[in-house]
Protein backbone atom coordinates (compact mmCIF):
# COMPACT_ATOMS: atom_id res chain seq x y z
CA UNK A 1 0.00 0.00 0.00
CA UNK A 2 1.37 3.86 -0.25
CA UNK A 3 3.29 5.35 2.59
CA UNK A 4 0.56 7.87 4.32
CA UNK A 5 1.29 11.48 3.10
CA UNK A 6 2.70 10.96 -0.09
CA UNK A 7 3.84 14.03 -2.54
CA UNK A 8 1.86 14.24 -5.12
CA UNK A 9 3.69 11.72 -7.86
CA UNK A 10 2.54 13.79 -11.02
CA UNK A 11 3.36 16.57 -9.62
CA UNK A 12 6.64 16.07 -8.93
CA UNK A 13 7.20 14.54 -12.29
CA UNK A 14 5.76 17.58 -13.83
CA UNK A 15 8.54 19.45 -12.37
CA UNK A 16 10.92 17.46 -14.08
CA UNK A 17 9.97 17.47 -17.11
CA UNK A 18 9.42 21.22 -17.48
CA UNK A 19 13.16 22.22 -15.36
CA UNK A 20 15.16 19.41 -17.11
CA UNK A 21 17.22 20.74 -20.48
CA UNK A 22 20.00 18.91 -22.40
CA UNK A 23 22.40 21.55 -20.98
CA UNK A 24 21.86 19.66 -17.62
CA UNK A 25 22.62 16.67 -18.26
CA UNK A 26 25.64 14.86 -17.61
CA UNK A 27 28.02 13.43 -19.82
CA UNK A 28 27.49 10.14 -18.74
CA UNK A 29 23.78 9.97 -19.17
CA UNK A 30 24.46 11.78 -22.77
CA UNK A 31 26.66 8.63 -23.50
CA UNK A 32 24.05 6.33 -22.00
CA UNK A 33 21.52 7.54 -24.49
CA UNK A 34 23.14 7.29 -27.56
CA UNK A 35 24.54 3.64 -26.30
CA UNK A 36 20.69 2.20 -25.97
CA UNK A 37 19.47 4.63 -28.82
CA UNK A 38 21.85 2.57 -31.01
CA UNK A 39 20.83 -0.79 -29.66
CA UNK A 40 17.31 0.24 -30.03
CA UNK A 41 17.38 1.08 -33.50
CA UNK A 42 19.52 -1.84 -33.94
CA UNK A 43 17.06 -4.29 -32.84
CA UNK A 44 14.24 -2.18 -34.51
CA UNK A 45 16.37 -2.65 -38.27
CA UNK A 46 16.47 -6.09 -37.66
CA UNK A 47 12.60 -6.61 -36.31
CA UNK A 48 11.68 -5.49 -39.89
CA UNK A 49 12.22 -9.39 -41.00
CA UNK A 50 8.95 -10.86 -39.07
CA UNK A 51 6.49 -11.80 -41.19
CA UNK A 52 4.28 -10.02 -39.16
CA UNK A 53 5.36 -6.42 -40.37
CA UNK A 54 4.09 -6.99 -43.36
CA UNK A 55 0.40 -7.40 -42.19
CA UNK A 56 1.29 -4.19 -40.04
CA UNK A 57 2.07 -2.30 -42.98
CA UNK A 58 -1.63 -3.36 -44.66
CA UNK A 59 -3.32 -2.74 -42.15
CA UNK A 60 -1.62 1.19 -41.50
CA UNK A 61 -2.19 1.87 -45.12
CA UNK A 62 -5.70 2.47 -44.27
CA UNK A 63 -5.54 4.61 -41.41
CA UNK A 64 -4.33 7.41 -44.27
CA UNK A 65 -1.16 8.59 -46.18
CA UNK A 66 1.61 11.06 -45.24
CA UNK A 67 4.97 12.69 -45.48
CA UNK A 68 5.99 12.80 -41.94
CA UNK A 69 7.89 9.62 -40.74
CA UNK A 70 9.76 6.56 -42.34
CA UNK A 71 9.48 3.13 -41.55
CA UNK A 72 13.30 1.45 -40.38
CA UNK A 73 14.71 -0.30 -42.40
CA UNK A 74 12.40 -0.01 -45.69
CA UNK A 75 12.23 3.87 -46.12
CA UNK A 76 8.07 4.28 -46.61
CA UNK A 77 6.82 7.97 -45.44
CA UNK A 78 3.37 7.77 -43.32
CA UNK A 79 1.60 9.64 -40.85
CA UNK A 80 4.67 9.68 -37.74
CA UNK A 81 1.82 7.63 -35.96
CA UNK A 82 1.84 4.98 -38.65
CA UNK A 83 5.38 4.91 -38.68
CA UNK A 84 5.85 4.94 -35.19
CA UNK A 85 3.31 1.78 -34.57
CA UNK A 86 5.41 0.04 -36.59
CA UNK A 87 8.78 0.58 -36.07
CA UNK A 88 7.79 0.28 -32.23
CA UNK A 89 6.37 -3.34 -33.23
CA UNK A 90 10.20 -3.94 -35.19
CA UNK A 91 11.65 -2.82 -32.06
CA UNK A 92 10.04 -5.39 -29.85
CA UNK A 93 9.11 -7.99 -31.79
CA UNK A 94 12.16 -10.81 -31.51
CA UNK A 95 12.53 -9.44 -27.50
CA UNK A 96 16.03 -8.23 -28.09
CA UNK A 97 15.41 -4.56 -26.69
CA UNK A 98 17.20 -3.53 -23.95
CA UNK A 99 15.16 -3.46 -20.38
CA UNK A 100 15.31 -1.71 -17.28
CA UNK A 101 15.19 -4.45 -14.59
CA UNK A 102 13.54 -2.36 -11.42
CA UNK A 103 10.65 -1.37 -13.21
CA UNK A 104 10.25 -4.23 -15.58
CA UNK A 105 9.82 -2.20 -18.37
CA UNK A 106 11.55 -1.86 -21.88
CA UNK A 107 11.80 1.82 -21.79
CA UNK A 108 13.16 2.47 -25.97
CA UNK A 109 10.36 0.84 -27.81
CA UNK A 110 7.56 2.89 -27.08
CA UNK A 111 9.86 5.67 -26.43
CA UNK A 112 12.45 5.73 -29.17
CA UNK A 113 9.55 4.71 -32.01
CA UNK A 114 7.40 7.83 -31.19
CA UNK A 115 10.03 10.36 -30.36
CA UNK A 116 12.00 9.27 -33.24
CA UNK A 117 8.77 9.32 -35.58
CA UNK A 118 8.01 13.01 -33.94
CA UNK A 119 11.38 14.66 -34.94
CA UNK A 120 10.78 13.16 -37.96
CA UNK A 121 7.75 15.66 -38.61
CA UNK A 122 8.63 18.77 -36.84
CA UNK A 123 12.81 18.22 -37.91
CA UNK A 124 14.22 18.46 -34.48
CA UNK A 125 17.38 17.75 -33.67
CA UNK A 126 19.69 15.51 -32.01
CA UNK A 127 19.69 17.22 -28.87
CA UNK A 128 16.49 17.23 -28.66
CA UNK A 129 16.36 13.48 -29.06
CA UNK A 130 18.83 13.11 -26.37
CA UNK A 131 16.75 15.03 -24.03
CA UNK A 132 13.50 13.38 -24.71
CA UNK A 133 15.04 10.35 -24.37
CA UNK A 134 16.38 10.70 -21.03
CA UNK A 135 13.14 12.24 -19.87
CA UNK A 136 11.16 9.74 -21.34
CA UNK A 137 13.38 6.69 -19.69
CA UNK A 138 13.02 8.67 -16.26
CA UNK A 139 8.90 8.89 -16.41
CA UNK A 140 8.42 5.55 -17.81
CA UNK A 141 11.17 3.46 -15.54
CA UNK A 142 10.26 5.83 -12.53
CA UNK A 143 6.63 5.23 -12.46
CA UNK A 144 7.40 1.13 -12.77
CA UNK A 145 9.88 0.76 -10.31
CA UNK A 146 6.95 2.74 -7.83
CA UNK A 147 5.21 -0.72 -8.45
CA UNK A 148 5.55 -3.25 -5.72
CA UNK A 149 3.34 -5.74 -7.29
CA UNK A 150 3.70 -8.10 -9.96
CA UNK A 151 2.93 -8.13 -13.77
CA UNK A 152 -0.72 -7.89 -15.03
CA UNK A 153 -1.11 -5.10 -17.32
CA UNK A 154 1.88 -4.88 -20.09
CA UNK A 155 4.13 -2.20 -18.12
CA UNK A 156 5.71 -2.07 -20.77
CA UNK A 157 3.64 -0.36 -23.47
CA UNK A 158 1.43 1.59 -20.42
CA UNK A 159 4.46 3.27 -19.06
CA UNK A 160 6.23 3.82 -22.23
CA UNK A 161 3.62 5.51 -23.50
CA UNK A 162 3.76 8.18 -20.56
CA UNK A 163 7.27 8.39 -20.61
CA UNK A 164 7.18 8.66 -24.68
CA UNK A 165 4.32 11.78 -24.15
CA UNK A 166 6.80 13.16 -21.66
CA UNK A 167 10.09 12.69 -23.79
CA UNK A 168 8.31 14.63 -26.39
CA UNK A 169 6.77 17.63 -24.35
CA UNK A 170 10.66 18.27 -23.50
CA UNK A 171 12.04 17.97 -26.47
CA UNK A 172 9.31 21.03 -27.94
CA UNK A 173 8.79 22.45 -24.70
CA UNK A 174 5.48 21.80 -23.50
CA UNK A 175 5.41 22.95 -20.23
CA UNK A 176 2.36 23.96 -17.42
CA UNK A 177 -1.46 22.97 -18.49
CA UNK A 178 -0.23 21.41 -21.80
CA UNK A 179 2.09 18.97 -20.26
CA UNK A 180 -0.47 17.79 -18.03
CA UNK A 181 -3.11 17.58 -20.30
CA UNK A 182 -0.72 15.82 -22.43
CA UNK A 183 -0.03 13.21 -19.67
CA UNK A 184 -3.64 13.35 -19.25
CA UNK A 185 -4.38 12.13 -22.56
CA UNK A 186 -2.25 9.89 -23.16
CA UNK A 187 -3.02 8.26 -19.70
CA UNK A 188 -6.52 7.73 -21.12
CA UNK A 189 -5.01 5.74 -24.16
CA UNK A 190 -3.03 3.85 -22.37
CA UNK A 191 -3.14 -0.12 -22.95
CA UNK A 192 -1.58 -3.45 -22.79
CA UNK A 193 -2.22 -6.64 -20.47
CA UNK A 194 -0.06 -9.69 -19.71
CA UNK A 195 -2.68 -12.01 -21.69
CA UNK A 196 -0.36 -11.96 -25.11
CA UNK A 197 2.82 -12.73 -23.25
CA UNK A 198 1.01 -16.04 -21.64
CA UNK A 199 -0.04 -16.94 -25.18
CA UNK A 200 2.76 -15.91 -26.88
CA UNK A 201 0.81 -14.25 -29.44
CA UNK A 202 2.37 -11.66 -31.40
CA UNK A 203 0.17 -8.55 -30.18
CA UNK A 204 2.58 -8.80 -26.84
CA UNK A 205 4.94 -6.54 -28.82
CA UNK A 206 2.28 -4.41 -31.15
CA UNK A 207 0.65 -3.69 -27.90
CA UNK A 208 4.06 -1.35 -28.15
CA UNK A 209 2.99 -0.17 -31.55
CA UNK A 210 -0.17 0.95 -30.23
CA UNK A 211 1.28 3.15 -27.32
CA UNK A 212 3.49 4.60 -29.30
CA UNK A 213 0.73 6.42 -31.62
CA UNK A 214 -0.74 6.61 -28.17
CA UNK A 215 1.78 9.00 -27.37
CA UNK A 216 2.27 11.10 -30.39
CA UNK A 217 -1.89 11.48 -30.66
CA UNK A 218 -1.65 12.80 -26.98
CA UNK A 219 1.12 15.11 -27.24
CA UNK A 220 -1.01 16.37 -30.44
CA UNK A 221 -4.27 16.90 -29.29
CA UNK A 222 -2.79 19.02 -26.10
CA UNK A 223 -1.28 21.41 -28.34
CA UNK A 224 -4.59 21.97 -30.08
CA UNK A 225 -6.10 22.54 -26.65
CA UNK A 226 -7.78 19.71 -25.70
CA UNK A 227 -7.73 18.78 -21.87
CA UNK A 228 -7.52 15.32 -20.14
CA UNK A 229 -7.78 14.38 -16.74
CA UNK A 230 -4.90 15.23 -14.25
CA UNK A 231 -4.19 13.17 -11.22
CA UNK A 232 -3.39 10.57 -13.37
CA UNK A 233 -1.00 8.73 -11.07
CA UNK A 234 -2.63 8.42 -7.36
CA UNK A 235 -5.86 9.57 -8.31
CA UNK A 236 -8.70 7.02 -7.58
CA UNK A 237 -8.85 5.77 -11.35
CA UNK A 238 -5.44 6.44 -11.73
CA UNK A 239 -2.18 4.25 -12.69
CA UNK A 240 -1.51 3.20 -9.06
CA UNK A 241 -4.77 2.29 -7.89
CA UNK A 242 -6.02 0.89 -11.15
CA UNK A 243 -3.70 -0.80 -13.24
CA UNK A 244 -1.65 -2.13 -10.38
CA UNK A 245 -2.37 -3.96 -7.06
CA UNK A 246 -0.15 -1.80 -4.47
CA UNK A 247 3.09 0.76 -4.46
CA UNK A 248 5.37 2.89 -3.01
CA UNK A 249 6.32 5.98 -4.62
CA UNK A 250 9.59 6.63 -2.59
CA UNK A 251 11.59 5.39 -5.68
CA UNK A 252 10.22 9.08 -7.29
CA UNK A 253 11.12 10.59 -4.34
CA UNK A 254 14.37 9.52 -4.14
CA UNK A 255 15.62 9.25 -7.51
CA UNK A 256 14.22 11.83 -10.42
CA UNK A 257 16.34 14.47 -10.66
CA UNK A 258 19.58 12.86 -8.72
CA UNK A 259 19.37 9.71 -10.89
CA UNK A 260 18.95 9.31 -14.70
CA UNK A 261 17.73 5.91 -15.80
CA UNK A 262 18.82 5.60 -18.90
CA UNK A 263 22.50 5.01 -17.11
CA UNK A 264 20.31 1.98 -14.83
CA UNK A 265 19.34 0.19 -18.33
CA UNK A 266 20.31 -3.74 -19.31
CA UNK A 267 21.36 -4.51 -22.72
CA UNK A 268 19.95 -7.79 -24.22
CA UNK A 269 22.51 -9.89 -25.66
CA UNK A 270 20.23 -12.67 -26.92
CA UNK A 271 17.15 -12.09 -29.00
CA UNK A 272 14.54 -13.43 -26.00
CA UNK A 273 12.86 -12.63 -22.65
CA UNK A 274 15.38 -10.95 -20.70
CA UNK A 275 14.42 -13.48 -17.63
CA UNK A 276 15.59 -16.38 -19.94
CA UNK A 277 18.97 -14.44 -20.07
CA UNK A 278 20.48 -15.96 -16.79
CA UNK A 279 19.95 -19.22 -18.23
CA UNK A 280 22.03 -18.23 -21.45
CA UNK A 281 24.58 -16.91 -19.25
CA UNK A 282 25.45 -19.21 -16.92
CA UNK A 283 25.24 -22.08 -19.38
CA UNK A 284 27.51 -20.32 -21.37
CA UNK A 285 29.97 -19.99 -18.05
CA UNK A 286 29.67 -23.84 -17.61
CA UNK A 287 30.02 -25.25 -20.94
CA UNK A 288 33.25 -23.03 -21.43
CA UNK A 289 34.51 -23.87 -17.77
CA UNK A 290 33.58 -27.40 -18.05
CA UNK A 291 33.70 -28.50 -21.60
CA UNK A 292 30.34 -30.80 -22.02
CA UNK A 293 28.40 -30.73 -24.84
CA UNK A 294 24.59 -30.99 -25.56
CA UNK A 295 24.49 -34.48 -25.85
CA UNK A 296 25.84 -34.90 -21.98
CA UNK A 297 23.18 -33.35 -20.66
CA UNK A 298 20.95 -35.85 -18.29
CA UNK A 299 18.84 -32.48 -16.43
CA UNK A 300 18.81 -29.16 -16.21
CA UNK A 301 17.60 -27.34 -13.34
CA UNK A 302 17.25 -23.32 -13.11
CA UNK A 303 16.44 -21.72 -9.49
CA UNK A 304 15.35 -17.83 -10.31
CA UNK A 305 12.59 -15.50 -8.92
CA UNK A 306 8.76 -15.12 -8.69
CA UNK A 307 9.15 -13.28 -12.14
CA UNK A 308 11.63 -15.55 -14.26
CA UNK A 309 9.00 -18.20 -13.35
CA UNK A 310 6.15 -16.60 -14.34
CA UNK A 311 7.91 -14.89 -17.58
CA UNK A 312 9.90 -18.28 -18.78
CA UNK A 313 8.74 -21.16 -16.60
CA UNK A 314 6.40 -21.93 -19.60
CA UNK A 315 6.94 -25.47 -20.97
CA UNK A 316 8.64 -26.69 -24.34
CA UNK A 317 5.87 -27.91 -26.54
CA UNK A 318 4.98 -28.81 -30.26
CA UNK A 319 3.85 -26.39 -32.22
CA UNK A 320 4.95 -23.38 -30.61
CA UNK A 321 5.49 -20.14 -32.44
CA UNK A 322 8.53 -18.11 -31.80
CA UNK A 323 6.41 -15.55 -29.64
CA UNK A 324 6.16 -18.41 -27.21
CA UNK A 325 9.37 -20.17 -27.30
CA UNK A 326 11.40 -16.92 -26.98
CA UNK A 327 9.88 -16.82 -23.29
CA UNK A 328 10.45 -20.60 -22.58
CA UNK A 329 13.02 -21.25 -20.51
CA UNK A 330 13.48 -24.94 -22.18
CA UNK A 331 13.98 -23.66 -25.75
CA UNK A 332 16.06 -20.60 -25.05
CA UNK A 333 18.67 -23.13 -22.89
CA UNK A 334 18.24 -25.75 -25.88
CA UNK A 335 19.24 -23.07 -28.28
CA UNK A 336 21.85 -22.23 -26.23
CA UNK A 337 23.58 -25.52 -25.62
CA UNK A 338 23.23 -26.37 -28.74
CA UNK A 339 24.46 -23.16 -30.62
CA UNK A 340 26.62 -21.74 -27.68
CA UNK A 341 24.76 -18.78 -27.66
CA UNK A 342 20.97 -17.58 -28.95
CA UNK A 343 20.47 -15.18 -32.12
CA UNK A 344 17.60 -14.54 -34.23
CA UNK A 345 17.89 -17.77 -36.14
CA UNK A 346 17.22 -19.80 -33.62
CA UNK A 347 13.49 -19.12 -33.72
CA UNK A 348 12.90 -19.71 -37.32
CA UNK A 349 10.62 -22.90 -38.53
CA UNK A 350 12.66 -25.19 -39.17
CA UNK A 351 14.82 -24.98 -35.20
CA UNK A 352 10.91 -24.49 -33.66
CA UNK A 353 10.08 -28.17 -34.88
CA UNK A 354 13.78 -29.64 -34.85
CA UNK A 355 13.04 -33.00 -32.29
CA UNK A 356 16.44 -32.62 -31.05
CA UNK A 357 15.97 -29.04 -29.82
CA UNK A 358 12.27 -29.80 -28.27
CA UNK A 359 13.94 -33.31 -26.55
CA UNK A 360 16.80 -31.24 -25.04
CA UNK A 361 14.61 -28.21 -23.95
CA UNK A 362 12.05 -30.84 -22.03
CA UNK A 363 15.19 -31.89 -19.70
CA UNK A 364 15.16 -27.98 -18.34
CA UNK A 365 13.01 -27.16 -15.47
CA UNK A 366 12.68 -24.11 -13.52
CA UNK A 367 11.80 -23.70 -9.99
CA UNK A 368 10.93 -20.47 -7.37
CA UNK A 369 14.57 -19.96 -5.28
CA UNK A 370 14.02 -18.01 -2.35
CA UNK A 371 13.59 -14.13 -3.23
CA UNK A 372 10.45 -12.89 -2.46
CA UNK A 373 10.36 -9.52 -4.48
CA UNK A 374 7.72 -10.47 -7.81
CA UNK A 375 9.48 -7.77 -9.62
CA UNK A 376 13.06 -9.21 -9.84
CA UNK A 377 15.27 -10.85 -12.35
CA UNK A 378 18.07 -11.92 -10.32
CA UNK A 379 19.70 -13.62 -8.75
CA UNK A 380 19.70 -16.97 -10.63
CA UNK A 381 20.88 -20.15 -10.26
CA UNK A 382 21.87 -23.01 -12.91
CA UNK A 383 22.60 -26.13 -12.54
CA UNK A 384 23.46 -29.06 -14.74
CA UNK A 385 23.06 -32.68 -14.24
CA UNK A 386 25.40 -34.64 -16.48
CA UNK A 387 24.71 -38.11 -17.74
CA UNK A 388 27.91 -38.88 -16.02
CA UNK A 389 26.38 -38.23 -12.83
CA UNK A 390 28.41 -34.97 -12.58
CA UNK A 391 26.48 -31.54 -11.91
CA UNK A 392 27.78 -28.02 -12.17
CA UNK A 393 26.39 -25.40 -10.73
CA UNK A 394 26.64 -21.53 -11.05
CA UNK A 395 24.91 -18.82 -9.17
CA UNK A 396 24.55 -15.13 -11.07
CA UNK A 397 24.10 -12.09 -8.94
CA UNK A 398 24.09 -9.44 -12.07
CA UNK A 399 23.09 -11.53 -15.41
CA UNK A 400 24.82 -10.69 -18.45
CA UNK A 401 24.30 -7.43 -19.77
CA UNK A 402 23.22 -5.53 -16.48
CA UNK A 403 24.66 -2.35 -15.25
CA UNK A 404 26.28 -4.53 -12.99
CA UNK A 405 27.94 -6.60 -15.41
CA UNK A 406 28.07 -4.61 -18.41
CA UNK A 407 28.65 -5.63 -22.45
CA UNK A 408 31.94 -3.98 -23.40
CA UNK A 409 31.84 -1.56 -26.26
CA UNK A 410 32.99 -4.40 -28.76
CA UNK A 411 29.87 -6.60 -27.85
CA UNK A 412 27.29 -3.61 -28.22
CA UNK A 413 28.83 -3.26 -31.66
CA UNK A 414 28.98 -6.83 -32.28
CA UNK A 415 25.07 -7.20 -31.88
CA UNK A 416 24.38 -3.85 -33.49
CA UNK A 417 26.32 -5.02 -36.65
CA UNK A 418 24.30 -8.71 -36.08
CA UNK A 419 21.06 -6.96 -35.96
CA UNK A 420 21.62 -4.75 -39.03
CA UNK A 421 23.11 -7.93 -41.24
CA UNK A 422 19.42 -9.71 -40.25
CA UNK A 423 17.32 -6.87 -41.07
CA UNK A 424 15.16 -8.09 -44.15
CA UNK A 425 17.42 -6.29 -46.75
CA UNK A 426 21.03 -6.61 -45.16
CA UNK A 427 23.09 -3.59 -44.11
CA UNK A 428 26.50 -3.55 -45.76
CA UNK A 429 29.43 -3.06 -43.65
CA UNK A 430 29.99 0.46 -44.78
CA UNK A 431 26.19 1.46 -43.69
CA UNK A 432 26.86 -0.08 -40.97
CA UNK A 433 29.88 2.03 -40.06
CA UNK A 434 28.37 4.87 -40.89
CA UNK A 435 25.14 4.67 -38.89
CA UNK A 436 27.16 4.25 -35.78
CA UNK A 437 29.21 7.33 -36.30
CA UNK A 438 26.04 9.00 -36.95
CA UNK A 439 24.99 8.43 -33.76
CA UNK A 440 28.31 8.79 -31.77
CA UNK A 441 28.00 12.10 -33.44
CA UNK A 442 23.90 12.46 -32.34
CA UNK A 443 24.07 15.94 -30.26
CA UNK A 444 25.69 17.74 -33.60
CA UNK A 445 22.71 16.70 -35.90
CA UNK A 446 20.45 19.61 -36.60
CA UNK A 447 17.61 17.35 -38.24
CA UNK A 448 16.70 13.89 -37.18
CA UNK A 449 16.20 13.39 -40.79
CA UNK A 450 19.83 13.12 -41.16
CA UNK A 451 20.13 10.12 -39.03
CA UNK A 452 16.59 8.53 -40.31
CA UNK A 453 18.41 8.46 -44.02
CA UNK A 454 20.80 6.04 -42.78
CA UNK A 455 17.83 3.78 -41.34
CA UNK A 456 16.88 2.79 -44.68
CA UNK A 457 18.86 0.13 -46.18
CA UNK A 458 20.48 0.26 -49.72
CA UNK A 459 19.17 3.90 -49.54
Amino acid sequence: MPIINDPDAIQLLLKHIESVGFEHLPESSVSAAKTFILDSIGVGLSGSRVANVAKIKQAVSHWGQGHQAQVWTTGEWLPAVSAAAINGYQIHNQEWDCVHEPAVVHPMAVILSSLVAYSQQHNLSGKQLILGVVIAVDVATLIGECVTSSLKFFRPSICGCLGATAGMSAMLGIKGEALQNALGIAYSQISGTMQSHVEGSPMLAMQIGINASAAIRAVDMAQAGFAGPKDILQGPYGYFHLFEDSFDIQPLIQKLGREYQIERVSHKPFPTGRAGHGTIDGLQQLQKQHGFSAKDIARVDVYGTPLINKLVGRPIKEGMNASYAKLCNGYIAASALLNGSVGVADFEKSCLQDSERLALGSKVHTHLNDVSDVNALAPVSIEVTLNSGAKHRVDLQHVLGSPQNPLSRGAQLSKFSAACNSAIVPFSESDIAFLIKRIDQLEQITNINNLVEALVSNR
